[in-house]
């Protein structure tokens, strides 16, 4: 029996990037996945691809009926839900000073609001199905150690981080444990232009692979099975300072 055979996952932001990855290896593993995103072509060919254990629906984070379709859509399809990865997000760097109030809140309502309907929407599912849950949301090294430019971005993602702890608190009784991701620079189409220079001083000089972050969320559903309300870091080391390029005995 594979490892998630007795799974039923949404993933949000699941039609492309990190959030496909995420959905390729739920499948391969054998989880029954709901996944949900905006880009409709892209997630409708993804389902077509993947077969009769993955469903795309077209799903808005930041709107409370968007979110009650994909539930029942899951449940229809595979039953109660037993896993969420708040996976859909969006990044961006600016001067504070020329951050506009709109842009700020556009960012906030997908990142954090998105996060927060998300957690309320599948609770009950996740009740339904007997046995509680797990839900994982994905955060950033944003919201660990943020850079200068990313007053939006690391205010969502500290959000998301708090987030993730006070539903670890309110819904532990119920079985459900909530841990949040940390990824550090990733290799995916948002990170093909950086100048890999800045991650000399890492101590881990590169960036991960989006194999590596799926993995460590796939462990987090079936694995971590004492680990709630915490933050689990995938950044290389880059959150622990700059390493010294040369060291002397």
């Amino acid at each position: 029996m594979a490892r998630f055979d007795n799974e039923v996952v949404l993933v949000t932001g699941g039609a492309q990037g990190m959030g496909a990855n995420h959905v390729r290896h739920l499948i391969a593993e054998g989880a029954r996945v709901l996944f949900g995103d905006v880009a409709v072509a892209d997630g409708e060919a993804l389902a077509a691809e993947l077969g009769e254990n993955a469903k795309f629906v077209r799903l808005d984070v930041t709107d409370d009926q968007s979110w009650t379709d994909a539930v029942t859509a899951g449940e229809e399809a595979f039953g109660p839900f037993t896993a969420l990865v708040n996976n859909a997000g969006v990044s961006g760097v600016t001067p504070w000073l020329t951050l506009s109030t709109d842009d700020f809140k556009r960012m906030i309502e997908i990142n954090t609001v998105g996060t927060f309907i998300g957690i309320r929407s599948i609770v009950p599912s996740l009740k339904r199905s007997g046995r509680g849950g797990v839900i994982v949301n994905i955060s950033s090294t944003a919201g660990i150690a943020p850079s200068a430019g990313t007053a939006t971005y690391a205010a969502s993602k500290w959000a998301v981080r708090g987030l993730t702890k006070v539903a670890a608190l309110e819904f532990g009784h119920d079985n459900i444990r909530v841990v949040s991701v940390h990824p550090g620079f990733v290799e995916t189409q948002m990170t093909a232009g950086v100048d890999l220079s800045i991650l000399s001083g890492q101590p881990i000089p590169r960036l991960a692979t989006k194999d590596e972050v799926s993995k460590l969320v796939l462990f987090l559903i079936v694995d971590a099975t004492y680990s709630t309300g915490t933050e689990f870091i995938i950044d290389g080391g880059n959150t622990l300072g700059a390493a010294p390029l040369e060291m002397k005995d």
